[in-house]
């Protein structure tokens, strides 16, 4: 092989790994995570763990974010009818910016027999990021009312964050340092991080595998002319 092909091939080749790393770079983590219950009802202190899922997708300025529960947390001592029971929630965002998301869902699509765990519904809300930067959501305090009574449960495991992300504010606001000096403050690293500085170093390769090949191709041409 001349040395002309031998080089084409190394570009292209450079090229390719280049454009898998960037396209492998992930923009978010996100987790099931056991959340620990206490919960305050009408007939006395109960508890539960169920596994929450939280979700995130952009929609403009704003993220719709879904909270759902695999397990029900809680139970009555008498049928609840279709559509008595009301859930709501709070996300917690932490990170970039603390702030609490209200969530909430449509009553019980079905009748929920007595001392029988409720499954909730998936709550929504929507959070709109003031700055930018990475933020985690975490499952805080559910809220059911149902026939004229509320329970309150609280998680009481310190449950981790469900989801990770990066945010963007609208008009590109960021996250100021403690001093109040107006400077952004660093990133934090952690894999996500070095995903993304793989990502971008693989752009610059791919960028510079095309310049390679550009580049010998008008070498080619002013060889033949």
């Amino acid at each position: 092989m001349s040395d002309r092909k031998r080089s084409t091939a190394l570009a292209l080749a450079s090229a390719l790994a280049g454009s898998a790393v960037l396209l492998a770079a992930p923009a978010a983590h996100a987790a099931v995570v056991d959340v620990a219950y206490d919960c305050k009802t009408p007939i006395g202190d109960k508890s539960a763990i169920s596994p929450i899922d939280i979700k995130a997708v952009k929609d403009g300025e704003a993220y719709k974010l879904t909270m759902s529960f695999q397990k029900g947390v809680s139970s009555s001592p008498i049928e609840l009818g279709k559509g008595a029971m009301s859930p709501s929630a709070v996300i917690l965002v932490d990170g970039a910016e603390k702030v609490s998301v209200p969530v909430s869902g449509p009553p019980n699509p079905e009748a929920a027999p007595a001392d029988t765990p409720i499954k909730i519904t998936d709550l929504s809300g929507t959070y709109t990021p003031k700055k930018s930067g990475k933020v985690t959501f975490t499952a805080g305090v559910l809220t059911i009312k149902a026939m004229g009574t509320t329970t309150t449960c609280t998680p009481g495991n310190s449950p981790g964050p469900s989801l990770e992300l990066d945010v963007t504010a609208a008009g590109g606001a960021t996250a100021q340092s403690g001093g109040g000096s107006g400077e952004d403050t660093l990133p934090q690293t952690g894999p996500t991080d070095s995903a993304l500085a793989l990502g971008t170093l693989g752009a610059t390769v791919l960028l510079s595998g095309v310049a390679g090949v550009l580049w010998l191709t008008r070498r080619g041409r002013r060889a033949r002319s």
